[in-house]
């Protein structure tokens, strides 16, 4: 019986979960649009329904009935496949993040979590590398060059900067003591960890960008170069998975964000669940403004930041918070 209601209770997590996700995921299309649009003095949606709140929809049920085209040359399992990785991985990852403390719910003890496990942060990081395999394999499969050479870009970015991104948590983890993320939060209940790692958080900032090709390192796409870059060749619900993979991709680092810097679900007053929204969306809207602030890098000098500059300093970092934790 107890192996039934924890099958359930992870049933249940899972779809409500997943749910929110991806209604939290079509919405944010809709918020960046309109939050450009306010930053670069245009209108952004406003036709499809009242103030353009049914454009998510809309885009949704076009990206169901548009052309789905294989290109003659494509290798054809790996080219259907490619999206899929990139999509359950993105929905995968958030599986790890804690929303909120413990509640009791029919006299049962229920963490606001799908799985709490032991080594999460290496689960997250292993979902993560695992989605590049999506935009590599689908620029590869589609046989177009432009879609290559957007693939080759993801794989030497991605590698670039996970190893960075890597090594900033480290200090996080080394204050918390654990790579679990329930108690990384609760290690903040005190003092969340951007008040000691100030360094690093903006170090994360900008990695996780690069982690998840937004602007101003969205190469692997660069339309002005490669003319979509590794989805180049994709169309219909194929290119839509891609779009939803990378929405949730940003959902996930600013929810990691908020877990490793900003205390995670702790707050004063309101429920954790909500004081854990409110801070991912504060990191939400902070990606999204450096979108509408910052222009493209070229490529050499974003591969030249990322080993010359991003990963020295978190090498320092790291030094430096193991040297003072040690003393403490």
């Amino acid at each position: 019986m107890e192996t039934l209601y924890f099958v359930l209770e992870s049933l249940i997590k899972n779809i409500v979960v997943i749910a929110c996700l991806m209604l939290f995921v079509a919405y944010l299309t809709l918020a960046e649009r309109k939050i450009l649009g306010y930053i670069q003095v245009r209108v952004g949606p406003n036709r499809v329904g009242p103030f353009g709140i049914w454009q998510p929809i809309a885009d949704g049920i076009k990206s169901f009935f548009k052309e789905d085209v294989i290109p003659l040359n494509a290798d054809k399992p790996i080219y259907i496949l490619a999206p899929m990785i990139s999509f359950f991985t993105a929905l995968s990852m958030f599986a790890l993040i804690p929303f909120g403390d413990k509640i009791y719910l029919f006299g049962r003890e229920i963490k606001l979590v799908i799985a709490d496990v032991d080594v999460g942060i290496l689960y997250i990081f292993a979902l993560g590398t695992l989605g590049e395999y999506g935009i590599v394999l689908g620029g590869w499969s589609s046989g177009n060059k432009y879609g290559i050479l957007g693939s080759l870009r993801a794989a030497a970015q991605m590698i670039s900067y996970e190893v960075a991104l890597g090594i900033i948590l480290m200090g996080t983890i080394i204050l918390a003591g654990s790579l679990r993320l329930t108690e990384i939060v609760q290690a903040q209940r005190n003092t969340w960890f951007i008040v000691y790692q100030p360094f690093a958080f903006l170090l994360y900032v900008v990695a996780a960008l690069a982690e998840i090709n937004r602007t101003p390192f969205d190469m692997p796409e660069s339309e002005s170069e490669l003319a979509c870059g590794f989805n180049i060749e994709y169309s219909s619900m194929k290119f839509a998975l891609f779009m939803i993979a990378e929405y949730a991709h940003l959902v996930t680092v600013a929810a990691l964000c908020t877990t490793f810097f900003l205390g995670g679900w702790l707050g004063p007053v309101l429920p954790g669940p909500v004081w854990f929204i409110l801070k991912t969306l504060v990191m939400i809207f902070v990606f999204i403004w450096i979108r509408g602030t910052f222009p493209r890098l070229r490529y050499d000098h974003i591969m030249k930041f990322g080993w010359k500059v991003l990963f020295p300093l978190a090498l320092l970092n790291l030094v430096i918070t193991a040297f003072f934790a040690t003393l403490s």
